[in-house]
């Protein structure tokens, strides 16, 4: 049994910054994780004493640890309503990841490069039903769930008419979607093989103010023009990938241009959802673009019948928020 953590817990209850730094200092484990499953950071937060919470960050507890149900110290301050508290776990974790997260998804992805990225999924069999699309390994791409959020996305990056751009076809609910808006001119870049060849027997390709361009989104850049619009929403890529893709907005998106991507990021936990939606959001500006999360609910349309034969729910929150973003020149 480990006594020091189990002091450095109930100290932390406690809200005694004192005894905590006492602790740490001699050597507690501040990653010590209770019977409950539960470190002292997450008591911490769970009953909103924002100086040990801040303490214990700075003696380098992890800010992103997982209770067994799935919840970090930042969900548990949310859930409570500890505003302060949860100000600074966010802070903590938009700082990591802005400079230890970019190293750790850089070594995950090189890691990756032989197995289960983007390589893989466009050398991948893909199947398609009236609902999902799905890889072999019975992971959705794509799924029906996500019409109304796609029609929304179309309706944000058509809404000053115009050349539009999406990256992703999948099963087509965005340009489906695009299409009602009648754009002058369409562009759609679609790399996997089987999809794009599902798009021509569909008879994307004869559509007038239609343009197919079969690669990934970065062999075909030269390809590319400048729009009034722009969609994103690739599978088997990274967040670093997305980072890679807003380096290019500059020349792809046209002034007063609007922008949005499939804001999936870290969907199965809430707090790290706004980790990632407050990280790519200060990412955007510094590129200077600002973003607008717009709420829409989801619960409804994710009951447990959606998810059967998927291996794994890529989205396990109430709320989706949309990213609108345009040239912060244009807002002011």
């Amino acid at each position: 049994m480990d006594t020091e953590g189990e002091q450095l817990c109930e100290a932390a209850r406690d809200g005694d910054v004192a005894k905590v730094k006492t602790l740490t200092e001699s050597g507690a484990d501040i990653s010590f994780f209770d019977s409950d499953g539960l470190t002292p950071l997450m008591h911490a937060a769970k009953l909103g004493h924002t100086n040990v919470v801040r303490a214990l960050l700075e003696a380098g507890a992890p800010w992103n640890a997982l209770s067994p149900s799935n919840l970090s110290a930042g969900d548990f301050a949310m859930d409570a309503g500890h505003q302060e508290a949860f100000e600074v776990l966010l802070n903590a974790g938009i700082q990591a990841e802005m400079v230890l997260g970019t190293i750790a998804r850089k070594k995950e992805k090189d890691a990756d490069a032989d197995g289960d990225g983007e390589g893989d999924y466009l050398e991948d069999r893909v199947s398609f039903s009236e609902d999902k699309l799905m890889d072999s390994d019975s992971k959705a791409v794509m799924m029906a769930w996500e019409k109304p959020l796609m029609e929304a996305h179309a309706k944000a990056v058509c809404s000053g008419g115009g050349n539009i751009l999406n990256v992703g076809f999948g099963m087509g609910l965005v340009d489906t979607a695009i299409q009602q808006y009648g754009p002058a001119t369409h562009t759609i870049v679609e790399a996997h093989p089987q999809v794009y060849e599902r798009m021509l027997r569909s008879g994307w390709d004869k559509k007038d103010n239609v343009k197919i361009i079969f690669g990934c989104w970065q062999d075909v850049l030269s390809q590319l023009e400048s729009y009034d619009g722009i969609f994103f929403d690739t599978y088997g890529e990274y967040y670093e990938d997305l980072r890679e893709f807003h380096q290019h907005l500059p020349k792809l998106l046209k002034p007063g241009g609007i922008y949005s991507f499939f804001n999936g990021l870290c969907g199965g936990n809430a707090f790290f959802h706004v980790v990632y939606c407050h990280l790519v959001s200060l990412e955007l500006e510094n590129l200077g673009y600002s973003t607008q999360l717009i709420p829409l609910p989801v619960k409804d349309c994710l009951g447990e019948e959606v998810w059967r034969g998927v291996s794994q729910k890529y989205w396990q929150l109430d709320t989706y928020y949309l990213p609108v973003c345009q040239s912060i020149q244009d807002t002011e």
